[in-house]
């Protein structure tokens, strides 16, 4: 892509919601560009496909799910977003598909956006670097479901009624993004909200928890070639 081409994400909207599979998938960058919003004044709410209940290794998942939802909603408030919605997917089977969509679609609904921000769908995060099979079923199903939402005749069980007032997605990803987030502002505030995960954190490395997530932050907000910020979150996006 032609790196100069990067523009802005617009910021014309007040209603977002980020829908993502597992508990700290949001606090791995795109934090950084939430703590902007809401610091504008505009509402964002998460939602999240599943508990992160399968993510800790010897913890089982009856008493993880617990810790890791409370993670983040401490999480969210750190970068201003009080309402955290939890779907009760299965953690590590994610399958994209009718039922995944039924369950964004309504989400959708529920919460009436008019901007929504999804993780990456594509096979991998970078060359070499395989995505998870959660996020890439997340990331496809929840811009599906923008146009299932809209739609009265595609899930007429859902009780929500249709809303149709999504007018962008924006795709948080790390290479080939078309648009960028200044999040130069709100990058100690994504930090602390990375630092809430302590116990997932905790579990995958000896290294400091605070130190972990101010390494995976400074790597995730890094300048973006052709925008101009001292640090910016990338994103892939699409209007509706």
């Amino acid at each position: 892509m032609d790196h100069a081409s990067v523009e802005p994400v617009p910021e014309d909207w007040n209603r977002g919601i980020v829908i993502v599979a597992h508990p700290d998938d949001i606090e791995y960058g795109c934090a950084a560009a939430v703590a902007r919003w809401t610091a504008q004044g505009k509402d964002i709410r998460y939602v999240l496909a599943t508990s992160g209940e399968a993510g800790i290794e010897g913890l089982p998942p009856a008493e993880c799910g617990p810790i890791r939802e409370e993670e983040e909603r401490r999480s969210a408030a750190t970068v201003g977003v009080r309402e955290v919605e939890f779907l009760g997917h299965p953690d590590g089977r994610l399958e994209y598909g009718l039922e995944l969509r039924r369950s964004l679609a309504g989400a959708i609904r529920r919460h009436r956006p008019e901007f929504v921000v999804t993780m990456n769908h594509r096979e991998t995060w970078a060359p070499g670097m395989r995505n998870s099979a959660d996020h890439r079923a997340v990331g496809q199903a929840a811009l599906d479901a923008v146009s299932d939402a809209a739609n009265e005749w595609i899930f007429p069980d859902l009780s929500e009624p249709r809303w149709n007032g999504v007018r962008y997605a924006a795709v948080n990803v790390m290479i080939g993004h078309d648009h960028a987030v200044d999040v130069t502002d709100g990058v100690d505030a994504a930090v602390a909200s990375l630092t809430e995960h302590a116990r997932y954190l905790a579990a995958l490395s000896d290294v400091p928890v605070a130190e972990q997530a101010e390494a995976q932050i400074a790597m995730a907000t890094g300048p973006k070639a052709g925008f101009s910020a001292t640090r910016a979150v990338g994103f892939e996006l699409y209007r509706f």
